[in-house]
């Protein structure tokens, strides 16, 4: 009998280890399975990772149980080791996850939580030479994200990347927000036009985010995130049906390359916001969590604030003496009523250091040190202090480039606040290393940063937050010489470029007019719309450096100026209301103890009902500016009410053809 169990359990072992041998082959001659999954803490978002029938990794996602996107290939080709991308093993799979909060210096809100599962994923070619490529995957509750890791190898030590292989393929032919912008050469300033996927073309040049609406109301927005030593992404038609195909922004020496490098390496995140509604997207902090922590220990000195530009107005005043003249007396009046108004900075342009369109056009021909005779910048400087207002010094970017480290420590020894760097309008991996210089340098000297002439935000203000708010958007500043800002894209944006992060938009005209009586202006700028409807941008519209358009005398003692007085630029929370892409948007942002609500509409007069469940307990003071009864022929008009409210009301109020409202929600007591 024990002979026989003795040959029994033998059997059985030898079974068990043919068992083994053969699931081990059948997962590939590594032993990992040829599947991996990441799930997100909520369980609502699912990536996949395989490999196709050309063992070339694919990934694909699912969201509240519905697929978002379908198999999307991954990969990279170089320009000397070639395609790497197909003929791939799974060899290592390492998992973690973190949750953690941190504090965020200045945006929509105080604080962030980045609570995700990963998954890092090695894959190694089958045949010589072996070479090996990490994919890592991260799974959050409001988006999924993946970043390509090139390891120390012999195989690959210097590279040159022509083509990244990242796609994006969709199970149907969603509705979709783009800004085609045609060329890698962009100040990626535009409008985000409505259309479906299967129109973007392969030679389209998308910048990012691009917005993707399902049919069931599920929505996605694709962008990146920690975007540094690499190339500026974009979006165009891929193979398949349905499918997106990642671009890079070349180098500008036309030789094809697009990023080179050494390993080990990673890239930027390839990141997709994921939503049950747009709130989801506006309020999520996805890039930020994918972006490198701040390496700016003491962050005391960086103070959001709301900032005037006299340069929109052309430097207009209600003194013909001083209108229309950068000098000293013409800036004296705008530092007064920055003063009186609760503004912070006084935004320095041109022609502070040359003639504009020189210094613009020649930019290296001037000192950026030395301010014209006629500003008495020094005496300015001290009449600003006086008034607590400071300075945002612009320049050119070349200019700051070439005078760097002396200018920066020049404008801290004055006193300035920060500095506008303008025209920059690339993102290639050159131009991307550009702007994180410029943040470290700046930080050196105390100085803030934002960004005109820019590409989108990726994150950059998490690792410098001195970078409080950058351009990339198709703002105010147009109105001077189009009639492309109307109120359909104004209420647009928020679904779009601004989901990414602080968009300087330039927000505060008060020369308000209908789309009839419009007309572009140089020196007399009007705005499409109404009065409220550029109120309530302080509130929906999110940039730490919150621009106030227009001159003194179009805003000083008119209804609205107090509320400008009254709304801050940075805020510790932020509700999305309701809304619809393109038609209208309600939100409210908290500062404090004090809650403002914006809401805008495009041409189409809208009743909203707005409850306050986002209040806290106990009795407010709403003040409210809303559309005038004639708002629709008279856009200026403005209509003040104060009443009393709490959580438990619901406020309804009727927008005027590209109109709006605006609240200031005072606690009562206070």
């Amino acid at each position: 009998m024990k002979k026989e169990k003795d040959r029994f359990l033998s059997g059985f072992l030898i079974g068990i280890i043919l068992i083994t041998l053969i699931s081990f082959n059948a997962c590939g001659s590594t032993g990992y399975q040829q599947s991996v999954k990441v799930v997100s803490p909520n369980k609502k978002a699912k990536i996949t990772v395989t490999l196709n029938s050309e063992d070339q990794p694919v990934y694909s996602v699912r969201y509240n149980g519905k697929e978002v996107l379908s198999k999307s290939t991954l990969g990279i080709e170089f320009q000397e080791q070639g395609l790497l991308s197909s003929g791939l093993d799974i060899v290592g799979v390492e998992r973690s996850s973190r949750n953690e909060t941190y504090n965020i210096v200045a945006g929509k809100s105080d604080s962030a939580q980045s609570h995700y599962n990963e998954a890092e994923i090695t894959f190694r070619e089958k045949s010589s030479p072996e070479r090996r490529l990490k994919i890592m995957f991260r799974a959050f509750d409001d988006g999924i994200a993946l970043k390509y890791k090139i390891p120390e190898q012999p195989e690959i030590e210097n590279f040159n990347i022509i083509t990244e292989k990242t796609t994006f393929t969709f199970p149907a032919n969603h509705k979709v927000w783009i800004a085609d912008y045609g060329s890698y050469n962009t100040n990626q300033e535009s409008e985000f036009d409505e259309t479906v996927l299967d129109s973007i073309k392969k030679e389209d040049i998308i910048g990012l985010p691009i917005t993707v609406q399902r049919e069931d109301g599920t929505l996605l927005a694709i962008t990146e995130a920690n975007l540094k030593n690499y190339a500026g992404m974009y979006l165009g038609a891929g193979d398949q049906k349905y499918a997106l195909t990642t671009k890079l922004a070349p180098l500008p020496d036309s030789s094809g390359v697009l990023v080179s490098g050494e390993t080990p390496f990673e890239t930027p995140w390839r990141t997709i916001m994921l939503g049950e509604d747009p709130g989801d997207l506006i309020t999520s902090n996805i890039v930020l969590n994918l972006s490198d922590p701040s390496k700016i220990e003491d962050t005391s000195w960086i103070e959001p604030g709301k900032v005037i530009f006299p340069w929109w107005p052309d430097f207009k005043t209600d003194d013909p003496a001083t209108s229309g003249k950068l000098n000293y007396e013409n800036q004296k009046i705008y530092i007064d009523f920055a003063s009186a108004h609760n503004i912070k900075y006084l935004e320095m342009e041109p022609p502070w250091y040359g003639p504009e369109r020189d210094v613009i056009d020649n930019p290296l021909d001037y000192d950026i040190t030395q301010p014209i005779p006629e500003l008495n910048f020094f005496e300015l400087i001290e009449y600003a202090k006086k008034r607590d207002v400071r300075f945002i010094i612009w320049m050119h970017w070349k200019a700051l480039k070439n005078q760097m480290d002396e200018a920066l420590a020049t404008y801290e020894k004055w006193g300035a606040a920060g500095i506008k760097v303008d025209f920059m309008n690339r993102d290639d991996q050159e131009m991307v290393d550009f702007y994180h210089e410029v943040a470290e340098t700046a930080a050196r000297h105390n100085l803030l940063v934002y960004y005109h002439g820019a590409y989108k935000p990726a994150g950059l203000r998490r690792t410098w937050p001195n970078v409080l708010t950058r351009e990339a958007v198709l703002g105010l500043e147009y109105n001077k010489w189009s009639d492309r800002i109307t109120p359909e894209h104004n209420v647009t944006l928020p679904f779009t470029r601004m989901l990414i992060g602080p968009m300087d938009y330039t927000p505060g005209g008060f020369n308000n007019v209908t789309e009839e009586q419009f007309s572009a202006s140089n020196s007399d700028p009007m705005v499409m719309g109404t009065r409220v409807h550029q109120l309530a941008m302080f509130v929906v519209y999110e940039s730490p450096l919150q621009m106030v358009a227009d001159y003194p005398g179009a805003i000083e003692n008119q209804p609205g100026s107090d509320f400008i007085k009254k709304v801050p630029a940075s805020w510790d929370e932020t509700k999305y209301l309701k809304g619809e892409i393109g038609n209208y948007i309600a939100m409210a942002r908290r500062n404090g103890e004090r809650w403002f609500l914006g809401a805008m509409t495009d041409w189409t007069t809208r009743e909203i009902g707005i409850p306050l469940t986002f209040l806290s307990s106990g009795k407010y003071e709403a003040v409210m500016y809303k559309d005038g009864k004639e708002a629709a022929e008279n856009p200026g008009q403005v209509e003040i009410i104060n009443k009393e409210v709490d959580s438990e009301d619901q406020l309804n109020v009727t927008l005027a053809p590209g109109g709006g409202t605006a609240i200031y929600f005072k606690p009562l007591g206070n």
